[in-house]
């Protein structure tokens, strides 16, 4: 009877070791990005005339967010239907280079997350922004996966921290900041409610224009999970979910709602893209 008590102790053990690492190295690719690789054949394009071209960008190497990915393309293309937008989606690199870049009148990072691009892709991206293009990320494409300098601060201007575990999803109301473009303000409600994943940054983000925030102390923001446990902590009342900014001679625009499904069918969400798009594209 010891001896299988013994047996089962020792399997139960290894058993336990096993599913730690491999728990560990999930959680490790999911925050660094699985393996890579990098597409840099130019896709052929025929870009229409006379009409704004959208590049969405839908590759991941991190966590993928599968539905809301899923869910975002039919609505993407059909604002591109309604306001004569060319719309491109890929999960492709090539698409990345200076030629075809400077086509598009925007570029969408849809959830895409990790490591995507190479290094002459992102500096690509860098001199399409700064000499006038435009970058939208939603949700995923502002965690901490990307380890781009450029990226975080220009998009971003925050980093990343965590979000809350428990519950993950929040039902919040969603404020319209005072003072922000007026393209934006004319066309969107100044409160909404909203169920996400509500993104914490470890500070306000920098050099931007908060677009619209939720109560951060009226969520539970305790992303505590196994051995990381110092992620107790929010953003306080003034908690910013989206916002924006110059670049250049080129726009950014964030937004860290947008994890599910779900948020695409919330009519306000899908304004606040319609116009978002409709900002970027705007010439200054």
């Amino acid at each position: 009877m010891k001896k299988f008590l013994k047996i089962l102790g020792v399997t139960l053990l290894s058993i336990i070791l096993l599913l730690s690492v491999a728990l560990g190295t999930f959680m490790y690719k999911v925050k660094y990005g699985f393996p890579v690789s990098y597409e840099t054949e130019k896709p052929a394009i025929q870009f229409p005339a006379n009409r704004p071209a959208i590049l969405v960008f839908t590759k991941t190497t991190g966590f993928r967010h599968a539905e809301s990915i899923d869910a975002s393309i039919p609505l993407l293309k059909g604002l591109g239907k309604a306001h004569n937008y060319f719309v491109y989606e890929t999960a492709e690199g090539g698409v990345f280079n200076s030629e075809q870049l400077k086509q598009f009148s925007l570029v969408i990072f849809d959830n895409s997350t990790g490591r995507v691009l190479d290094d002459d892709q992102q500096a690509a991206l860098e001199k399409y922004v700064e000499e006038g293009g435009s970058l939208m990320g939603i949700h995923g494409a502002g965690d901490d996966s990307h380890r781009w300098d450029w990226y975080e601060t220009n998009l971003l201007g925050a980093k990343f921290s965590h979000h809350p575990l428990n519950p993950q999803f929040q039902q919040s109301d969603v404020r319209l900041s005072e003072n922000v473009d007026s393209l934006f303000s004319k066309n969107l409600v100044k409160q909404w409610s909203n169920t996400d994943e509500w993104y914490v940054f470890f500070n306000q983000p920098k050099d931007v224009t908060v677009l619209y925030s939720i109560n951060g102390d009226k969520i539970i923001p305790n992303g505590n999970m196994l051995w990381m446990t110092d992620k107790n902590f929010g953003m306080g009342a003034n908690h910013p979910v989206a916002w924006y900014r110059q670049v250049g001679k080129g726009k950014t625009f964030y937004t860290s709602m947008g994890h599910s499904a779900v948020v695409w069918q919330n009519p306000d969400y899908l304004k606040l893209i319609e116009q978002g798009i409709a900002w970027s594209i705007q010439k200054n």
